[in-house]
């Protein structure tokens, strides 16, 4: 029998855990909920409305729950940090790794914030503070401090003792230790690997590897992102602009800036966001989503107003008002392709300058090549459900000017968007629907004024 995915087994889970939670004992669905790891407890919350979700949060046990708040989204961590006490919270960013506390304490109220400060010791005082001097999106801010540094003159020996009885442990997500100086400059690194399998005597020097550079701080999370995947990195360590080692990113949270990303450039082509509770009340809902609705009325009625520049044009001849439709959603729907492609592309960091140019040239090939193709199906259809010629010749015309004209907007909307310094993804559907649909109006009613009526 063919294993379940991941997909189905979360929502057999989420099924199981529903009905536990409608007539399960106390005790059983404590047991259950416990017994899975923080993220999926975090999804979890995610797929319950609001009631039950504040309900099963206060069976959550207390050192699973700075861990699950880090990965429910921010509407709902808000929520649920408004429902804890002030001793809960403190409690929840005990053992928070620095990199994952930095993205935590930020949203706790100020007097709590001011209580987890005090509790740490001074070192992790500064750490944190290390990484909260930098933009969250940046490598600065997905950082860890806690790294293993050791110096070119040691041997093999000398950092296995020291590891043994200076360490106790270490920091998960470990493959490279850090080759430093005396002023910790960074100098390469040396694979776990190498550390077990070679001889004692060997000097560190000897064996680092200096091939992998530095990530500098300011660097933003999507590159680091995209670096990982190219290098197929485990870890990687972070320096500022003097080489000196900051700290380290690890796999778990680039995934996390890979999933963000993926989630952010699918919901705002929507004009929602991510980090929205699916759960939230109505009136909130309506609220957000009621900008975007009126970005899009205005868009509207511009193609509506050019609908009534032919308005005379229409009355005359009624299968201009039916086959409208036609013209402006195969513009919008080889637009849309396009933008996507492009999208994806920007998001990858595979369009620059030096391609750009070559993409815009492929994509109009492809609307001309697709609109000429299904001009001809169109134009057909149209000539036998009117019995009109010169009809079925105007509307293919006018889908052969939207195709092309929708593979050119979808291709140089989100270059010009983020060269604006916008969200491509969240502004691009909206202004590639409205040029779209000016167009293809324009061109099939403005032929049609020319040759039909």
């Amino acid at each position: 029998m063919l294993e379940t995915t991941q997909e189905e087994q979360t929502l057999s889970r989420l099924q199981q855990f529903s009905k536990v939670l409608q007539s399960g004992t106390l005790q059983q669905l404590q047991l259950m909920l416990n017994g899975l790891f923080a993220a999926e407890i975090a999804h979890l919350l995610e797929s319950l409305p609001r009631e039950k979700r504040e309900f099963v949060w206060e069976l959550v046990e207390p050192e699973l729950q700075g861990d699950v708040l880090l990965d429910v989204n921010d509407d709902i961590r808000e929520h649920l940090i408004q429902q804890m006490e002030t001793s809960e919270l403190v409690a929840a960013t005990e053992g928070l790794e620095v990199d994952d506390l930095a993205d935590f304490i930020q949203d706790l109220p100020d007097t709590v914030m001011q209580l987890v400060l005090q509790s740490m010791d001074s070192q992790d005082r500064h750490r944190l503070e290390r990484v909260l001097s930098y933009p969250e999106d940046t490598a600065g801010g997905l950082m860890n401090t806690d790294t293993i540094t050791v110096r070119p003159n040691n041997t093999i020996d000398v950092v296995l003792r020291y590891l043994r009885r200076s360490r106790g442990n270490i920091p998960a997500m470990t493959d490279q230790l850090y080759v430093v100086d005396r002023e910790n400059h960074y100098l390469g690194q040396l694979p776990l690997t190498d550390l077990l399998t070679r001889e004692p005597s060997l000097r560190i020097g000897d064996l680092m590897n200096t091939d992998h550079q530095g990530i500098l701080a300011d660097m933003p999370d999507r590159d680091v992102a995209t670096m990982f995947e190219h290098r197929e990195l485990v870890s990687a360590p972070v320096i500022d602009e003097n080489n000196e080692l900051l700290g380290r990113i690890t796999i778990d949270d680039v995934i996390d800036v890979i999933r963000e990303d993926a989630e952010h450039s699918l919901m705002s082509m929507a004009g929602l966001s991510e980090e929205d509770d699916m759960f939230a009340p109505a009136l909130r809902s309506t609220r957000r989503r009621s900008v975007w609705l009126g970005a899009n009325l205005i868009t509207a009625l511009l193609a509506s107003w050019v609908i009534g520049l032919f308005g005379a044009t229409i009355e005359k001849l009624v299968a201009l008002a039916i086959l409208m439709p036609i013209v402006a959603s195969m513009g919008g729907i080889a637009g849309s392709q396009t933008l996507t492609l492009v999208i994806r592309a920007m998001a990858l960091g595979q369009i620059g300058i030096s391609n750009a140019g070559r993409l815009i040239a492929k994509e109009l090939t492809v609307g001309l090549l697709n609109g000429l193709v299904w001009a001809f199906v169109i134009a057909g259809v149209t000539i036998l459900w009117f019995d009109n010629v010169q009809l079925g010749i105007i509307i293919g015309a006018a889908v052969i000017v939207n195709l092309i004209t929708g593979a050119l907007a979808g291709a140089t909307i989100p270059l010009l968007l983020k060269k604006l310094g916008a969200d491509p993804a969240l502004g691009g559907g909206v202004v590639l629907t409205t040029i779209t649909d000016v167009v293809g109006f324009l061109a099939f009613l403005g032929m049609a004024a020319l040759f039909l009526v």
